[in-house]
């Protein structure tokens, strides 16, 4: 059950993603807040906002291997009636079936779902619980294994995450 709630939301969000980066044309900074950019896509009906941080740290669990882009997102998508979607982009596929791993200061722990390079909440109300912690917190940090069985663990800084927040939600009112 939980893998086919898995793979509808991975069919629903690929479809969205793939409409509104085709209506919104060129994201635009709104602000930057210390290691967080607020971000802006799109107008009208088909505005995205959100926020995006890379990583101040990363361990890799196999030396000589490589990754690609990491980074950390939080959006929303007021068309879609989409508020604080939590997603993490690891730079590599990810271990088919495996789960990601989002902790807090080490203290709050969340699973996320994987698909390809990408982790998602598996439910809304994780998503909010993840944001009202980064709110709280001063670093995340997020483990996962590739396809390959090498693990990773990259560590974001919260700093200026929640300014950052607030401007991405008021220019997506």
């Amino acid at each position: 059950m939980r893998q086919l709630f898995a793979f509808t939301l991975t069919i629903i969000l690929a479809a969205t993603l793939t409409t509104d980066a085709w209506a919104q044309g060129k994201p635009r900074k709104v602000s930057s807040h210390r290691d967080w950019d607020a971000m802006v896509a799109g107008s009208g009906s088909n505005k995205v906002c959100y926020v995006i941080s890379v990583p101040k740290k990363t361990w890799i669990s196999r030396s000589g291997a490589s990754r690609g882009d990491i980074y950390l997102t939080v959006t929303h998508r007021p068309a879609f009636g989409v508020t604080d979607e939590v997603n993490v982009v690891v730079g590599y596929p990810i271990r088919q079936g495996s789960e990601a791993r989002l902790s807090v200061d080490g203290k709050k722990s969340y699973q996320f779902f994987t698909e390809g390079r990408g982790a998602w909440a598996y439910d809304p109300k994780d998503d909010r619980s993840v944001v009202a912690a980064m709110k709280a917190g001063a670093n995340m940090e997020v483990r996962a294994t590739s396809q390959r069985g090498t693990n990773t663990r990259d560590t974001f800084s919260l700093s200026g995450f929640t300014a950052a927040y607030n401007a991405a939600t008021r220019a997506c009112r």
